[in-house]
């Protein structure tokens, strides 16, 4: 099965985490670095910033806290949000960030992904799809911030996404984002069997047993979660002991490590 990753997600908008509902609603919840140092310290194997903002004026701050951040703490930074070219995703590995998400600007111009692992490598590049489900029972593609139907097949687009250098899927089901009823397993189920690289589930935890769910019933290597870390309701390491005892193998955090 191999060891199965817990990654706290960080939406951030003009330098503060925030939080919302299928995509809208957000609120404030905390300072990014030190809501990412917090996690570290609770045993995160990973960090996901999502930058959110809406203006490009704003852009700029996700690159300081990205310097910041990688300078605070000891596991992989992945950054993603309105990355649009190489240059953009150059900018963020030097600042710092372990690997890049490229979600719209994929879609739009999928050689952007053959670029980027060319010039990076593909352990640096993640593509990121926002997935919802149609009335013909299969998963579409939506782009710019969830509000764009594009009409590309999911299963089909995370192929191509892989052919052209991808080196993870972090897959996020926008009808299950924030409502905490639990991961989209049939989505999960379909793109783990589709592709070989590693898929990252996201979008709907809400409880332990939606973690011991997504790594028993579907292949992913990896569960991504916001709002339950944000706001207490488990901690990074209840989550893995809770898993540990399930038979499912994660690395838990040393007793007595610093971050």
């Amino acid at each position: 099965m191999g060891i199965k990753r817990i990654i706290p997600c960080l939406d951030v908008c003009n330098g503060k985490v925030v939080k919302g509902i299928n995509f809208i609603g957000f609120r404030e919840v905390g300072d990014p670095v030190e809501c990412a140092m917090d996690y570290v310290k609770q045993g995160a194997d990973e960090i996901v910033f999502l930058d959110i903002t809406a203006t490009n004026e704003g852009r700029g701050t996700i690159v300081d806290l990205v310097r910041e951040t990688a300078d605070n703490i000891s596991v992989p930074l992945t950054v993603g949000g309105g990355v649009r070219d190489v240059e953009d995703i150059r900018r963020l590995l030097e600042a710092g960030a372990s690997k890049v998400s490229i979600n719209s600007a994929a879609v739009k111009r999928p050689e952007l992904l053959r670029e980027a692992t060319e010039e990076f490598g593909r352990e640096c590049i993640v593509l990121a799809i926002d997935g919802r489900k149609t009335e013909k029972d299969r998963f579409n593609v939506m782009i710019n911030g969830g509000m764009t139907d594009t009409g590309i097949d999911l299963v089909d687009w995370a192929r191509k996404g892989e052919s052209l250098g991808a080196g993870e899927i972090l897959l996020t089901s926008m009808d299950a984002d924030g409502v905490k009823n639990g991961f989209d397993l049939p989505m999960l189920s379909a793109v783990c069997n589709a592709v070989s690289i590693p898929v990252i589930a996201s979008g709907g935890c809400g409880t332990v047993g939606h973690f011991v769910r997504v790594f028993q019933e579907t292949g992913c290597d990896a569960a991504l979660a916001a709002s339950i870390f944000h706001y207490g309701d488990l901690t990074v390491n209840t989550v893995k002991n809770a898993l540990k005892e399930r038979g499912i193998s994660v690395k838990l955090k040393e007793k007595g490590a610093c971050a």
